[in-house]
């Protein structure tokens, strides 16, 4: 395996500085190490240690400044000791989580090195310190079991490019200084905050949907140590030794629990991550860092703190998540250094909120898979991360256990407490921590409205969708995981309409081979039955990077090299998927979707090297599908002109609503700045649906929506008056579109839908909202 955990991370330019920490000083790090330690060990107060730390670390890295910011009362991060800016300034100056270059550090929990701080759009001026004539920074967070207890600063005037080495001094420096923060010294400082019992709402980014009510667990991806320096490397590195082969046999015992054991996508994931622990790489940075006079465990912490480093620095997307997986490892080994229970959570509150039997919502700034399963299944009902995203591996194995997820919650971890009551609200994205009594209220009636929601959706499970004035609406379903395929039946989906394949490639290091490819579409077919199911080939790129086509980042990638542009250069690919198709068909109908599709001419290209597999199997003599279909998806604007041209080549189109939205407006739609300049249900876009649809059927050929809009009751409610008649959507869905369809007439929507794409309208939701209610249609 590549040791891509130690060496083969993208590192930013400014990593590479000249000044050194060991030339800059001529004190080695074992020396400094020392005398740091004599300085917080001494018996004086602690404003004077605090001052020595700054004194020595700023002599040591040939720093201008050096400063320390506890964080207190309030949330407030205070200037407590400087080297450099004016002295009258401590105790004085106090910045808000987020504030500036060094609110940012806090609240991200993420190093930061600048050679032009000031251009920075973080950079806030204070007067007062008198800073405004040093030109570069760099700050480490101060942090303890992941709770942040401040921010560590050196600054220069001249713009310093910081290295890589120089941010690992501050960090080690970092582990050393929360121990001393976190002492009595400093509990006249510290504080949970003002207004802490004060409900809070927190948005994020739906992970995975559902609705849970419970209490909040903050899971601690780091434990305290207690032992950072070291006099015997040799017995540091048996110690390192012995704790690695510990971990590799916990992770075994781990990964064969009943719910995870069996094959699907989340074993590729538990697989990929067996393999990080077993880097070579990984291990002789922990053995380097032994070398300088750190314990195993603190070699441990130093190298989870660079790799940190490292990889906010990177800008490929799957090396970025990829680093929950490295930190679940990097903790679950302190833990067995250290003599606790590496099978517990890690979680250093874990006792206050763990007694009885109340459901928990874990709180975390990311995670690995490992750690989620450490935790009590029949207790833990959701999660919520500060940083992970859909594409993360704890996500692909907290959908197959059916917990709800939400991630990107900034903050969330300086707002919880252990125990806090919390609504996580997978649907929308939102935390709410400490709820009023209102909100509970209100959550409580949503659940039992849920509940009876369900009850009203699987009444209607076996009904096909067909509306009052007769016309039938096929409802299909969206899936990506084998741990999918059951809600083809708990939803009464007619089949699937997009079964997209790149989800398991994400979750390996190397492109899947036929065999395995056979396997896993085996499998789907076994699912589905007689139902219909459309296999989207690889759809990678963009915001879904495979690691078997890694490539330099692109400025653009969501208009890059991805989808179908991949597998047209490396037709190979294309060819090993489509046989794979073949032979796991067995003689059952094959339906084959190619996705962003630009022009005529790729899909000319694309049906040529189908052909070439069909011809293949033939010579073979093998089992041929029974009928052979061949898609297009509409996500490209241009192919909204080529409709006709293209459907010599095609059987079906379908839409992916989600792609074509953004680029028919320019915006990115994961970005939140531009969020609310465009909406899926504008007259503009819905005159281009329209057209699309009349134009497929002069084509003659079947058009299906399979993006988000088709699972809302009420966009869905406008694409059957504009012509659509089947949907695929998420298994959720399906329930809340069918009752929709059930109760409207598509005469009167297709009179309504003619009537907004004559005028402009930026948002028609609110005339489709006044239509249901007219009409009495339950959305």
């Amino acid at each position: 395996m590549p040791s891509w955990a130690a060496d083969d991370v993208i590192q930013s330019p400014d990593s590479q500085g000249q000044d050194g920490f060991s030339s800059a000083s001529g004190i080695g790090p074992r020396e400094m190490m020392k005398r740091l330690r004599a300085v917080m060990a001494s018996a004086e107060p602690a404003q004077i240690r605090l001052d020595g730390v700054v004194r020595t670390l700023a002599q040591a890295m040939r720093a201008e400044v050096c400063s320390i910011y506890v964080r207190g009362r309030g949330n407030l991060l205070e200037l407590s000791a400087t080297e450099g800016l004016n002295q009258t300034a401590v105790h004085r100056t106090r910045l808000r989580m987020g504030e500036g270059l060094v609110g940012d550090i806090a609240a991200k929990a993420r190093p930061l090195a600048l050679a032009d701080a000031q251009s920075h759009e973080k950079f806030a001026y204070l007067p007062e310190t008198g800073e405004e004539i040093y030109q570069s920074l760099a700050g480490v967070p101060i942090l303890r079991a992941e709770a942040v207890l401040g921010v560590l600063v050196v600054q220069n005037r001249v713009g310093r490019q910081y290295a890589g080495e120089e941010i690992e001094t501050l960090e080690t420096v970092a582990m050393v200084l929360a121990e001393m923060l976190s002492g009595p010294e400093f509990e006249n400082v510290r504080g949970d905050g003002q207004d802490a019992d004060a409900p809070i709402r927190l948005g994020g980014e739906t992970v995975a949907g559902g609705l849970v009510v419970g209490k909040a667990q903050l899971h601690r991806g780091d434990i305290v140590l207690r032992r950072i320096v070291a006099e015997d490397p040799a017995e540091e590195r048996q110690r390192l030794d012995a704790g690695l082969e510990k971990l590799r046999e916990t992770l075994d015992t781990l990964f064969e629990a009943a719910d995870v054991a069996g094959d699907g996508e989340h074993r590729d994931v538990l697989e990929t991550f067996r393999m990080i622990a077993d880097d070579t790489g990984w291990a002789r940075r922990m053995r380097d860092a032994i070398e300088t006079g750190l314990s195993a465990e603190a070699a441990v912490q130093r190298s989870r703190a660079d790799m940190r480093a490292r990889m906010s620095r990177a800008t490929d997307p799957y090396l970025r998540e990829r680093l929950s997986d490295f930190e679940d490892l990097t903790a679950r080994l302190v833990r067995i250094l250290s003599g606790e229970d590496s099978d517990a959570p890690l979680d250093d509150t874990a006792a206050e909120v763990s007694s009885g039997d109340e459901d928990i919502v874990v709180i975390a700034r990311s995670m690995g898979p490992a750690e989620l399963l450490s935790y009590d299944r029949s207790r833990l009902k959701g999660l919520v991360l500060e940083e992970a995203s859909a594409a993360a591996h704890v996500a692909i194995v907290a959908r197959a256990l059916d917990i709800p997820v939400v991630g990107r919650v900034d903050g969330v971890l300086a707002e919880a407490r252990p125990g806090d009551p919390i609504v996580l609200d997978g649907d929308n994205g939102q935390v709410f921590l400490r709820p009023g009594d209102e909100v509970r209220e209100s959550f409580g009636q949503a659940l039992d409205a849920r509940s009876a929601q369900r009850r009203i959706f699987e009444s209607l499970r076996d009904k096909p969708a067909v509306t009052l004035d007769g016309e039938r609406v096929h409802l299909m379903m969206n899936a990506g995981l084998l741990v999918d395929l059951p809600q083809l039946d708990s939803s009464g989906a007619e089949g699937i309409g997009l079964y997209r394949t790149e989800i398991p490639f994400m979750a390996r290091r190397e492109y899947p081979s036929v065999e395995q490819q056979t396997a896993l579409y085996s499998r789907i077919y076994d699912a589905t039955g007689d139902r219909p199911v459309v296999f989207r080939t690889l759809d990678a790129g963009g915001d879904k990077p495979i690691r078997a086509f890694e490539e330099q980042g692109e400025e653009n990638p969501a208009l890059g090299w991805r989808a179908l542009r991949i597998a047209l250069d490396h037709p190979a690919l294309l060819r090993q998927q489509i046989r794979a198709m073949i032979l796991a068909s067995n003689g059952r109908p094959l339906s084959v979707l190619l996705p962003m599709v630009s022009e005529v001419g790729e899909l000319k290209r694309a049906r040529d090297i189908i052909d070439l597999e069909i011809r293949r199997a033939q010579q073979s003599g093998g089992l041929l599908p029974r009928e052979i279909k061949v898609g297009a998806m509409i996500e490209v604007p241009s192919m909204l002109w080529q409709i006709p041209n293209a459907a010599s080549l095609v059987d079906f189109f379908s839409v992916g609503s989600n792609d074509l939205l953004q680029f028919a407006f320019a915006a990115d739609r994961g970005s939140r700045k531009i969020s609310g300049r465009y909406a899926t249900m504008s007259t503009p876009f819905l005159r281009m649906l329209r057209d699309l649809v009349r134009d497929c059927a002069e084509a003659g050929r079947p058009v299906t929506v399979c993006g988000e809009m088709a699972g809302r009751p009420l966009e869905a409610m406008a694409l059957i008056g504009l012509g659509f008649r089947s949907l695929s959507m998420n298994a959720s869905s399906i329930g809340p579109v069918k009752r929709a369809v059930l109760g409207c007439r598509a005469e009167a929507l297709a009179d309504l839908m003619e009537d907004l794409c004559r005028v402009h309208r930026k948002d028609a939701t609110g005339i489709l909202r006044a239509f249901a209610r007219d009409h009495l249609v339950a959305t």
